[in-house]
Parts: structure tokens; C-alpha cells; sequence
């Protein structure tokens, strides 16, 4: 079973800063065993095609765009398309984060879209799920993101959706105002993830608040296939640390019967 642990840089990180991080990265995973770990970046479009080219004769590392458009090509002024990060080196997109959701105006229609489109084009869709604090209050976390990602994956085959990642991010636990989730308030919403999508789908990760205090515990959390990770491996070193984390946590992990058995990539 691959455990995914990977980070999303936002809007951080000069052409320079990305460039020493990818190549910290590489140096720090010399000698050390992930196991089932695959682990994957996603910095800003500015550094995409860099990062691939560190990258690119190594292939423990996946490599990852924030966002992509649902057209292939068009007057669509400030996007980037599918075949554009693919060029550049995207293997995976993130797709329907609750940023883009809030300020940016995505809907469920339009993830549905760019879901589709980045399966059209042979990339690995990273679906973003969460629920405002509001919804969490009145106990419906569960169905509420069971039907955003039902939304996203209507009209997939079988095949398609087995190539979808899914991360579970709580809007009220994401970003520098987030309070880390206790896992209790996340059994019942991977317990209802995993009946809908954990024998469908990739995998099943956990994105917000994450820090090696709890990344252990999180992954311990049934149907927790991986983590998403925000600032708290901005820096390389915390990143390998997390990895490290990941590692000796699925070393001693009993797998779920549900979960999704996939190969990893990772070369140890």
C-alpha cells in the first residue's frame, strides 16, 4: 500500500528557493528508506519546469501543479492548461482546494471539469474535499464531503477513478488561523470517504494543521492512506523529517482491509 506524503508550496518560493529545495531534497533522500512512502512537491507554476529538470533522472519524487484549467487551449487569459503543466514536468494536478473554492470562485461544476480533463491528459488527479467550520458545528462533515467528491467524480469509469487521489482538507484546520484536527473529528469522515471511494479510488489523504506532533497519529487514523502538507514542510529538512515519520509509521501499520492496494513508485 503507498503512503503519500507531499507538500504543497502555495504562493511561497522564488525560482532560486525552489531550485535549493528540490535539490536538498534529492541529496536528503540519499540513503534513506521510504518504504511504501512516495512523496511529492508541488511548488508554483513559476518553478514547475525547473523543479522538473532536478527531478527528471530521479524518480522518488512526483512532481506536482497547483491548478490547471478544464480547456486544453483558448482565450482563458492567466490560466495554464492541462498540457501546460504537463509539459513542464506536472505529473499530478491539485485540484478544488478550499483557497480556490473561496476566492477564486470554483464550483463543483468546474472541479468535475478540470478532474476530468487532468485524467484526459494521463496526469494524477489530487481532489481537495473539506467543510467550513459552520458544517462541522452541525455534525454533517461526513456527507458534506462525500458529495463534493461524489460531484467531482460523476461521469468517471472505474479505470479513471482508480487513478484519483483524494485529500481530505477541513477549511477550519488549514492555514495559519487552522487549529490541528483531533482524530476523533476525522474517523467518521474517513470511515464515510472509505465507503463511498477507499476501494476506488488511489488513495485517501489527510491535509490540514499537519506537524511531526501528529503526523504519526494522523496516519494511524483508519483509511488515512497519506498527508498533504502545508508550511510545515516549507522547509526541506521538516519535510525529510516527515518522510522519515511516514516511513517508520507505515512500517508498523496493519493495513485496512479497505484501503486501495496500489505500487509505489518510489525507488529505495
Amino acid at each position: 500500500m503507498t503512503v503519500w506524503v507531499g507538500t504543497s508550496w502555495k504562493m511561497n518560493k522564488t525560482l532560486a528557493e525552489a531550485k535549493g529545495y528540490a535539490r536538498g531534497l534529492l541529496t536528503g533522500l540519499d540513503g534513506r528508506r521510504l518504504g511504501a512512502v512516495q512523496p511529492f512537491i508541488i511548488p508554483p507554476v513559476t518553478a514547475l519546469s525547473a523543479v522538473a529538470g532536478i527531478l527528471e533522472d530521479d524518480r522518488r519524487v512526483l512532481l506536482g501543479a497547483q491548478n490547471a484549467h478544464w480547456e486544453d487551449n483558448g482565450a482563458w487569459t492567466g490560466e495554464v492548461s492541462v498540457p501546460q503543466v504537463a509539459d513542464a514536468g506536472a505529473q499530478l494536478v491539485e485540484i478544488g482546494h478550499s483557497e480556490r473554492r473561496a476566492h477564486f470562485g470554483e464550483t463543483d461544476e468546474t472541479v468535475r471539469l478540470k478532474v476530468a480533463a487532468v485524467l484526459r491528459h494521463g496526469l494524477t488527479p489530487l481532489l481537495c474535499v473539506g467543510e467550513p467550520a459552520d458544517v462541522l458545528a452541525a455534525g454533517n462533515s461526513a456527507e458534506f464531503i462525500v458529495r463534493q467528491a461524489a460531484a467531482a467524480l460523476d461521469g468517471l469509469s472505474g479505470p479513471e477513478i482508480a487513478r484519483v487521489l483524494i485529500a481530505y482538507e477541513p477549511v477550519w484546520a488549514i492555514g495559519a488561523a487552522g487549529r490541528p484536527a483531533e482524530p476523533d473529528e476525522l474517523r467518521d469522515p474517513f470511515a464515510a470517504l472509505a465507503r463511498s471511494w477507499g476501494h476506488q479510488v488511489a488513495g485517501l489523504l489527510y491535509g490540514g494543521s499537519v506537524a511531526p506532533c501528529n503526523a504519526a497519529a494522523l496516519l494511524g487514523i483508519p483509511h488515512v492512506n497519506g498527508l498533504f502538507i502545508g508550511r510545515a514542510a516549507w522547509q526541506v529538512d521538516a519535510y525529510l523529517n516527515l518522510l522519515d515519520i511516514a516511513a517508520d509509521t507505515a512500517g508498523c501499520r496493519i493495513p485496512d482491509p479497505i484501503d486501495n492496494k496500489t505500487t509505489s513508485r518510489t525507488r529505495n
